[in-house]
């Protein structure tokens, strides 16, 4: 029993829950698969090119935190305009999204590019930055489709249609599996430009996430209904003063969260490239359970932001609870798995047959093992705070949770990161519990400001 009332009420609505978030999540863990894939190519070069792929895509996330942030305001506009039934002001908020996301795309694609340099004066291996700089490069110009990209998904994530995104990540991440092969390695008649290659396959394949939600949208009737038309084309302001209000908080809070794990990149590069594989293997593991909670939280976005629309904030609330009890069960299964198999999952990330750098490899092992019974730990408050922020942002209150990241993350789980891992013997595991410690603090504290929220919705109504 829940405040005396039946687990069922909860439970009843998983299955809908459900069908909402598959999508979601299968597009969201074939990113991840893709990233795992491209890993487990790359990490057959050697470990410092496994290290050069870490230290590059810990300057992409950064300007994708940024992005995503900013579009994530789509969803709950669109969701709450749908339920109320105004098509027209859809149009507007998709055209004038469209637009914010194009732009952040190009700016922080030429951010990224120009900004390369800065790599050197990072403390960070010489041979692992010599490889990342080329891949940077190359991986930066992908950010244009990628947000852009954003857009389609967040629009039609908001009309509760998950489908078309999964399909578009499905096809991209075919696709960048079949290039990734042929230029890392140079089959057939492709040249063998490395880990080059495998910015370069990523460039291709999100270009064509990008054409196919255009091609998509336009056959589908139900969401075609909803496309600008070319009277929807123009800037306003009300509209987008509304997507900057959602979408600037959102995108400072994306940015404490990522930076908060890509500080942990940086760190375990200050100690060496085994400590920056090692790091690389156990993010790109926690990462696809964590595609799961992302999933599970667009979910909260659009249904909490479909209530809010409908003024109902007693059934707001009950069905809060009851997807915040279902990726709860679902991170104890994922904290269980990650226990029983530390020792096993990062051997298929590195060449057990490479006898010239076996030693090393072992050590990466080791370590990431290590890491990996900490971060079953956390796999249930990294899920909870994740879907808490979902539920949140369906209430379009992104500026109190913005804040509440940056204390957890930055004022305590970065700090601790730090201490542990450079003043201590616990090295990399040092980072690790830092990373444990801001997020306990960020999911208690995200849950109690929605507690507070919706109380005060259910008692002004």
């Amino acid at each position: 029993m829940i405040r005396g009332i039946s687990f069922h009420n909860y439970t009843k609505e998983f299955p809908y829950n459900l069908r909402l978030a598959s999508p979601v999540i299968l597009g969201m863990v074939g990113h991840v698969v893709v990233q795992l894939v491209d890993n487990i190519m790359v990490g057959q070069l050697g470990p410092s090119e496994l290290a050069a792929i870490s230290l590059g895509n810990s300057y992409i996330f950064i300007a994708l935190s940024i992005g995503l942030g900013f579009s994530t305001a789509i969803t709950p506009l669109v969701a709450e305009s749908h339920v109320a039934k105004r098509p027209m002001v859809i149009r507007l908020i998709f055209s004038n999204g469209l637009i914010m996301c194009f732009s952040l795309g190009i700016l922080l694609s030429l951010a990224v590019f120009l900004a390369h340099p800065i790599l050197y004066r990072m403390g960070q291996p010489p041979e692992v930055v010599d490889l990342a700089i080329p891949y940077l490069k190359w991986v930066s110009f992908s950010l244009v489709p990628l947000i852009t990209f954003q857009a389609f998904k967040q629009f039609s994530d908001g009309l509760s249609k998950t489908l078309p995104a999964m399909y578009a990540t499905i096809l991209s991440n075919g696709l960048n599996i079949v290039l990734n092969y042929f230029l890392i390695f140079g089959v057939w008649i492709f040249p063998q430009w490395g880990i080059e290659g495998a910015a370069i396959g990523t460039f291709i394949s999100r270009a064509i996430m990008v054409l196919f939600m255009i091609l998509y949208m336009i056959k589908k009737k139900n969401i075609r209904t909803y496309l600008p038309g070319f009277d929807d084309w123009k800037f306003k302001p009300m509209i987008f003063n509304k997507l900057l209000s959602i979408g600037y908080p959102s995108a400072l809070q994306m940015l404490c969260e990522f930076l908060f794990f890509i500080s942990a990149i940086w760190l375990s590069g200050i100690l060496g490239e085994l400590s920056q594989a090692a790091n690389q293997i156990a993010l790109n593991l926690t990462a696809i359970t964590y595609m799961f909670a992302m999933g599970i939280g667009v979910v909260a976005t659009i249904r909490i932001g479909n209530y809010k629309g409908a003024k109902n904030f007693k059934e707001l609330k009950r069905v809060a609870y009851s997807i915040f009890l279902l990726i709860l069960i679902m991170d104890v299964i994922f904290c269980f798995t990650l226990l029983v198999s530390r020792h096993e999952l990062p051997w298929i990330y590195l060449d057990n047959n490479n006898v010239e750098e076996f030693l090393e490899i072992q050590t990466v092992v080791l370590m990431a093992s290590q890491l990996l019974l900490i971060s079953s730990i956390f796999q249930i408050f990294d899920g909870t705070q994740a879907v808490i922020l979902g539920a949140l942002r369906g209430l379009q209150d992104v500026k109190i949770p913005a804040l509440i990241c940056f204390i957890a993350y930055g004022l305590v789980g970065f700090p601790l990161s730090y201490y542990l891992s450079m003043n201590s013997s616990m090295g990399v595991t040092g980072i690790w519990i830092g990373l444990l410690a801001g997020l306990l603090l960020s999911s208690s504290l995200l849950f109690i400001r929605f507690e507070l929220m919706t109380n005060k919705l259910i008692v002004n109504r």
